[in-house]
């Protein structure tokens, strides 16, 4: 029988509204309703997101670890800026461990995830074919997850999270000018299919793919800014 005693209870509590704070904090920076440069508080950002201030601290705290924000001791905390210098050497490591995580995923993962890989890789040619920006980020966001969590390596999952919301805001603020939406989506569900199919050859071999157009499209928005 689950041990269901009171003082259990406050801290999956606590964990789930961090969870959920760090999540909507994060949608906000990847998305730019937090723009890069701008300066906030826990109490700010407490109101405008309708968390306590315990869990707004917390998930601040991860975004700092992520690089995401910036914590200044009695000052607030500033939203990092974007460099894409920055951006090509993150994918320098990237690269190797995403296609390691891949490989790893479609050989450990159930039937459950499969099949969850696969309603990804739908969602994302239905966000596509709808123009919806915000709900393809979502499920990039879910599909990085996914693979993490079918890979069951918690190294790989706590190195990766230092990765992946930058390069998700990187992608948000320059797609318009170097990308679109399709191509985006056909790399990443062609990740997703292979890891259903239970490929690791394949899986790698997507995960290479997606990586090749991350940095193409990071090097053209250098060309472009340059």
């Amino acid at each position: 029988m689950p041990d269901a005693s009171p003082a259990r209870r406050p801290r999956r509590t606590a964990e789930t509204l961090t969870e959920r704070a760090y999540r909507a904090l994060e949608e906000a920076i990847v998305t730019l309703a937090l723009p890069p440069g701008e300066v906030v508080s826990e109490a700010q950002l407490a109101t405008r997101l309708a968390f306590g201030r315990t869990p707004i601290r917390e998930a601040l705290q991860r975004l700092a670890r992520e690089r995401l924000v910036r914590i200044l001791p009695r000052r607030g905390v500033v939203v990092a800026a974007v460099d894409v210098h920055e951006q090509l050497r993150l994918l320098e490591v990237r690269r190797e461990i995403e296609r390691l995580v891949a490989r790893t995923a479609a050989r450990r993962a159930d039937a459950g995830q499969r099949a969850r890989f696969g309603e990804l890789a739908i969602g994302m040619e239905q966000a596509v074919a709808r123009n919806d920006e915000t709900a393809f980020l979502r499920l990039d966001q879910a599909l990085n997850q996914a693979v993490l969590q079918a890979a069951r390596n918690e190294f790989a999952t706590a190195t990766m999270a230092l990765m992946h919301g930058l390069s998700r805001r990187f992608w948000f603020i320059h797609w318009r000018r170097s990308a679109e939406l399709a191509p985006s989506a056909e790399v990443h569900a062609a990740l997703a299919r292979a890891i259903a199919a239970g490929n690791p050859d394949e899986a790698a071999a997507a995960s290479d793919r997606l990586m090749d157009y991350i940095e193409a499209f990071t090097r053209a928005t250098l060309d472009q800014d340059g």
